[in-house]
């Protein structure tokens, strides 16, 4: 049997087809390969967009401000007497006022105790300052109070036991002294603007006042293991931790080695903020990493006069804190001088801000204030 054979019009029908079938196999292959690559783009851009819309981080930013030491020697406090065993200080700050109402915190260092005028008010060496030098700066809006110092203990354990519950039902915040163990252990958390922060207070001397055996918490004296404890329990539970340290060397404008160290290693424990009080003259400003310190803000109010003009000049200092990622920074940081005036070293005490100063008050003060900037702006060198 003879096999047959294709006619070429047949061969070329057929050919046509399988060219036809072939050209439909790629295109849908193409096509296939192109959706995938949109569907690729669209989940892409889809991703972009979603990013964008994630909610960002936001940032949140509290005010500070910090001044010196309300060291009320008796000149001071005599000066406020209005008779009666009353005392009103208030006219000695009204230059003060409208420079720290819009700040947040108002911080300051009362350094000689609210002790109860029932033990009698005294002056150096041994302090107990009238109720009413807190009640004044409250005020004025004073909110931020440091406790701890060398002279916490001169009115004894009676002393700091009055102070406390002077503080307690007060609505400003404070740190440095306990009535026992528990309070003194639980450091507290605050918050502004939305920032967590915790405030803690110490202070490296007692002039050489016991404390207690067994009443440790009447005052916060530093160490390294008791900073340590104190901060970790409350560092991962808030945005910013301000420490208050009572340190250094008194009427001496460079920082001691010890302060230094002490900075580094708090630094090191994740404090955000320093404030230095003692020396009872100012000291530079400085970072240590991502710390601020502020070494020594001199004398807010004293009776320092006879003692020189460094004693009578204190330093105040505003800033914003910003919180953003976890991370805290300082912007804003504004330095003011302030100058303690008045008569003959025992009346008409006033608070006067550099910027308001004539040399009717002060001779030579634009000479002055710069000599001061100079040292709150001096390099800090570090071993």
């Amino acid at each position: 049997m003879k096999k047959r054979k294709l006619k070429k019009g047949k061969l070329f029908l057929f050919i046509i087809i399988f060219l036809v079938i072939v050209a439909l196999i790629v295109s849908g292959i193409l096509l296939l390969i192109g959706n995938i690559k949109n569907s690729e783009s669209v989940e892409n851009q889809e991703q972009i967009t979603n990013q964008d819309t994630l909610p960002q981080s936001k940032e949140k930013r509290m005010s500070l401000v910090a001044v010196g030491d309300a060291l009320i020697h008796g000149a001071v406090y005599m000066d406020a007497d209005i008779g009666g065993g009353n005392y009103d200080f208030s006219k000695m700050f009204t230059e003060v006022a409208p420079l720290i109402k819009d700040y947040d915190l108002k911080y300051y260092n009362q350094e000689t105790i609210i002790g109860g005028k029932n033990l009698g008010v005294s002056h150096y060496p041994r302090f107990n300052s009238p109720d009413e030098i807190a009640l004044n700066l409250m005020d004025i809006g004073f909110n931020l109070v440091s406790l701890a110092n060398n002279h916490t203990m001169d009115m004894g354990e009676e002393g700091i036991l009055y102070s406390v519950n002077f503080w307690r039902n007060k609505d400003v915040v404070v740190s440095g002294q306990s009535d026992s163990f528990e309070d003194r252990d639980n450091i507290k958390i605050y918050e502004q603007n939305g920032i967590k922060y915790a405030f803690i207070s110490y202070t490296e001397m007692t002039n050489g006042l016991p404390v207690p055996a067994g009443k440790e918490y009447l005052v916060n004296v530093y160490s390294d293991e008791q900073a340590k404890i104190d901060i970790e329990s409350v560092r991962d539970k808030v945005d910013v931790v301000i420490v208050a340290m009572h340190w250094g060397e008194e009427y001496t404008h460079t920082p001691t080695y010890s302060q230094k160290k002490e900075a580094q290693y708090l630094s090191s424990l994740g404090v955000n903020l320093i404030i230095g009080s003692h020396p009872h003259v100012i000291m530079p400003v400085d970072y240590v990493n991502d710390t601020l310190v502020i070494y020594s803000l001199g004398n807010f109010i004293s009776g320092q006069s006879p003692l020189g003009l460094d004693k009578i000049i204190g330093l105040m200092v505003g800033m914003d804190i910003v919180v953003k990622d976890k991370k805290v920074t300082f912007e804003n940081i504004d330095y003011k001088l302030l100058y303690t005036y008045c008569v003959n070293d025992i009346r008409n005490y006033k608070v006067i801000p550099f910027d308001n100063l004539t040399d009717d008050v002060l001779n030579g003060h634009d000479k002055i204030e710069q000599e001061y900037m100079d040292i709150v702006n001096a390099e800090v060198l570090y071993d």
